[in-house]
């Protein structure tokens, strides 16, 4: 997927990967979350049959899901890390903004040296890439984290969507995906579920 819709799918997904890591709420963080999913389809789908896309893009809406119900679910709202914002935000948009650069240097090469990976993909895939590890290096809270490592994933998926196109594959990323939010589950209820003496 090149030329303007390639492109504006580079910037719709540069939104909510910024949303995603500057994001104060918990519910941006998830609707940003599944709109960064969305956006990942879409690029997937110059690669991968539409059926095998839709597998990505379902396992990702199902782990913002899991991830959304379990935050609901705990009685006090779990700390985004927002006694720590003061201050970060800026750095945090500033780091993203580096992040940014980096990413249109490196995509055009990186597309260059395998013909399969289109420019937008790469630019996309390099970005999820960069903020999900920014996300996990500012984490003050077990959401935060797995939210990074989320998005580091989906950015990885769409690099190895041009790469490899196996149904095995497909189930397998989804399966990790899922086992993402799950092991983010357990560890954001992990605290209210110690017995009391």
């Amino acid at each position: 997927m090149e030329g303007a819709l390639g492109l504006v799918i580079v910037i719709l997904t540069a939104i909510t990967a910024i949303a995603v890591l500057v994001g104060r709420d918990w519910r941006s963080v998830i609707a940003a979350l599944g709109l960064q999913y969305l956006w990942a389809f879409l690029l997937t789908t110059s690669s991968w049959p539409l059926e095998l896309a839709a597998v990505k893009l379902v396992s990702g809406w199902m782990a913002a899901a899991i991830l959304g119900f379990t935050i609901l679910s705990v009685p006090q709202q779990p700390s985004l890390g927002s006694q720590t914002w003061q201050g970060s935000g800026a750095f945090r948009s500033i780091s993203a903004g580096l992040i940014i650069l980096v990413v249109l240097g490196a995509a055009p090469r990186l597309a260059g040296w395998n013909p399969a990976i289109g420019e937008s993909q790469a630019a996309a895939s390099l970005l999820l890439l960069g903020i999900g590890l920014l996300q996990i290096g500012f984490s003050s809270s077990y959401f935060r984290t797995v939210i990074g490592i989320l998005t580091f994933f989906s950015g990885f998926e769409i690099l190895y969507a041009a790469v490899e196109a196996s149904i095995l594959v497909v189930g397998l990323l989804a399966v990790v995906n899922l086992g993402i939010a799950l092991i983010g589950t357990y560890l954001i209820l992990a605290p209210g579920m110690e017995p009391r003496s």
